[in-house]
């Protein structure tokens, strides 16, 4: 049974930074996509950083293009994103998601795989 952990949410002040972990367990498929969407109160789940393990391809959300970068570790089937700049906008529920036909989609209805979730909160 696949299982996603996150860890490293918080809260910070705009300007501050936060790195958030995402390891699987249980993964035996050869390739993923792993990486983070986020949820704020009353808005829909968007994709904020994906990333494909085998071309290390990668998507962001215009809106944190420049700020967050997305990694992987494919031995540890882990993705990292560190987060700069934060911005009081950036406050949401994160979520790591993984899709095992490394398949990088933006709809989260794709993706198989879900962590329970590790809230962000950028104070202003």
């Amino acid at each position: 049974q696949v299982q996603l952990v996150e860890s490293g949410g918080g809260s910070v002040q705009g300007g501050g930074s936060l790195r958030l972990s995402c390891a699987a367990s249980g993964y035996t498929y050869s390739s993923y996509c792993m990486g983070w969407f986020r949820q704020a109160p009353g808005k829909e789940r968007e994709a904020v950083a994906l990333i494909n393990s085998r071309s290390g391809n990668s998507y962001y959300a215009d809106s944190v293009k420049g700020r967050f970068t997305i990694s992987r570790d494919n031995a540890k089937i882990a993705v990292y994103l560190q987060m700069l700049s934060l911005k009081p906008e950036d406050t949401a529920m994160y979520y790591c998601a993984a899709e095992q036909r490394g398949l990088c989609f933006l709809d989260a209805d794709k993706y198989n795989y879900w962590g329970q979730g590790t809230q962000v909160t950028v104070s202003s």
